[in-house]
C-alpha cells in the first residue's frame, strides 16, 4: 500500500480557494456566475425573500382577534374530589391540592366546581368558585373563601 492510495479524510482535502484568477478553476467571476444580486459582495438573502414581492405573510388577510393570549386558565376540581381526598373539618388551599397531588399545576389559580355532593364541614381556599359550588359547601356546615 501507497501514500497516494490511501482513502482522502478532510484533513487531507485540499481547500478550495476562489477569485485567485483563471489558473484556479475558479478565476473571474469566482463561481458566482455573472451578474445578478447573488453576484454582488456583501449579498446574503433570507430564506424567505421572495424577490421583491409582497411576502405571503403580508398577503393573507388577518382574520379576527383571538383572545388565546390573555386567557385566564385555571385547575379544575370538584366537590367529589374534596369529599373523596379530605377529612371532616379539614382546610383545603391551592398548596394542600398540589401537594396530594390532586392538583398537577396551579396555572392562574384553582376553581372548586360544584360536581359531585359534599357532606364533609371543610374550609376551603380558592382563587374562584362556581355560584352553586358555594351553596353546598355552606349547606354542608363549611366556609368557601376567595383568595
Amino acid at each position: 500500500m501507497k501514500l497516494e492510495n490511501l482513502p482522502k479524510t478532510k484533513e487531507m482535502k485540499v481547500e478550495k480557494r476562489v477569485g485567485r484568477g483563471p489558473g484556479s478553476g475558479m478565476g473571474k467571476t469566482s463561481t458566482r456566475g455573472e451578474k445578478g444580486q447573488k453576484a454582488r459582495s456583501g449579498a446574503s438573502i433570507s430564506a424567505w425573500f421572495q424577490g421583491g414581492q409582497t411576502p405571503l405573510y403580508r398577503r393573507i388577510p388577518i382574520r379576527g382577534f383571538n383572545n388565546a393570549k390573555f386567557r385566564c386558565e385555571y385547575a379544575v376540581i370538584n366537590l367529589s374530589d374534596l369529599e373523596k381526598f379530605f377529612n371532616d373539618g379539614d382546610e383545603v388551599n391551592p398548596t394542600i391540592l398540589q401537594e396530594r397531588g390532586i392538583v398537577k399545576k396551579q396555572l392562574a389559580g384553582i376553581k372548586v366546581l360544584a360536581n359531585g355532593e359534599l357532606t364533609k364541614k371543610l374550609t376551603v381556599k380558592a382563587q374562584r368558585f362556581s355560584a352553586k359550588a358555594v351553596t353546598k359547601i355552606e349547606n354542608a356546615g363549611g366556609k368557601a373563601e376567595v383568595i
